[in-house]
């Protein structure tokens, strides 16, 4: 009995490792592994608040700047067929980060902070083969600084993961009313042309991460994944909201079959698109709310999109990223 006993233990033991093994490499399945996460890292003192309760600058967290340990990564002098592969926990992951972009920032110094991105945004880790290929779509209507802002904070946020990653803008250049849906779309169809990317991530150019462990990888359901955004206080708006960043892999956008293209301005599609997943029959994960936080930049007028007169889509690549020039008509009344 004693035997069995000891048996059935060790079992369930080694159950559990696998469970968490299992959980740890999809980031969007966060229960268990979030709860273990929290124990060991960023614990609260007794009768303070919750992390994810508080504001950014909340003391006795401790935020690590967004480029830290990033000159670690270098070439290494060996051939890409012996290259390693990478660790399946980035060692470059830290948790919470601090949010700062530097005054007066210009598109030249994001690109000298940036030394391993590849022409048209491209970048892979230059010490070890990563399992993780993701696409980055940006929607984008002129908001040149805010581009800007995005482009200094996620190149370095993304690298920390070791991905293999690019960064698709999506640039609407004429004067009729915004189409996120269409640009999504648009962005979806050329970055697969280009690489057969496993994972989308349809990312507002106004939101910035605040946690590394926040994975921009897909697991086996799409994923809503800013969960936790300042501007509403580090929750949900209301229960059914899906804007910000949004994570699919491709026979999960095939299977919702694309993002819908009648919403013109800023009208809500998360009806919509609540309504292409329950028909798909797949689930919607999110991360927990003390990895999925965001800083939304300050809106502004920025009327640069009225100075680009342009009226055929075209492909440019650029130091950080890839832009596509998207002209979208206006249905006539």
């Amino acid at each position: 009995m004693e035997q069995q006993r000891w048996l059935l233990l060790l079992f369930l033991g080694v159950q559990l490792l696998l469970m968490g093994a299992f959980l740890y490499q999809n980031p969007h399945c966060h229960g268990f592994i979030s709860f273990l996460r929290f124990l060991i890292q960023d614990r609260p003192e007794m009768r303070e608040e919750l992390p994810f309760l508080v504001q950014v600058s909340s003391p006795g967290i401790r935020y690590w700047d967004v480029y830290s340990n990033l000159s670690q990564i270098h070439p290494v002098d060996i051939s890409e067929e012996d290259l390693p592969n990478c660790p399946i926990v980035s060692p470059y992951i830290n948790g919470p980060l601090k949010v700062m972009i530097p005054e007066n920032l210009t598109m030249e110094q994001v690109v000298e902070k940036n030394p391993l991105v590849e022409l048209g945004g491209q970048y892979q880790p230059p010490d070890c083969w990563t399992q993780h290929h993701t696409a980055v779509v940006v929607p984008y209507y002129g908001q040149a600084q805010h581009l800007r802002d995005l482009l200094f904070h996620l190149h370095p946020f993304l690298q920390r993961q070791q991905l293999h990653y690019a960064i698709y803008v999506v640039n609407q250049v004429n004067n009729t009313a915004f189409n996120q849906g269409k640009l999504r779309n648009v962005g979806f169809r050329e970055a697969m042309q280009e690489e057969d990317w496993d994972c989308i991530f349809f990312h507002d150019v106004n939101l910035l991460p605040e946690d590394d462990r926040n994975l921009y990888i897909c697991d086996i359901f799409p994923a809503h994944v800013s969960v936790a955004i300042d501007k509403f206080n580090y929750k949900l708006p209301y229960r059914g909201y899906l804007g910000g960043v949004f994570a699919l892999r491709p026979i999960h956008y095939l299977r919702i079959n694309g993002f819908p293209n009648t919403y013109w301005g800023w009208e809500r599609e998360d009806d919509d698109i609540a309504a292409r997943l329950k028909l798909s029959g797949m689930l919607l994960l999110r991360p927990h709310l003390l990895f999925g936080r965001y800083h939304m930049l300050e809106e502004g007028q920025d009327p640069s999109h009225k100075q680009r007169p342009q009226r055929l889509l075209s492909k440019e690549l650029q130091p950080l990223y890839t832009n596509l020039t998207v002209d979208i008509n206006f249905p006539a009344p």
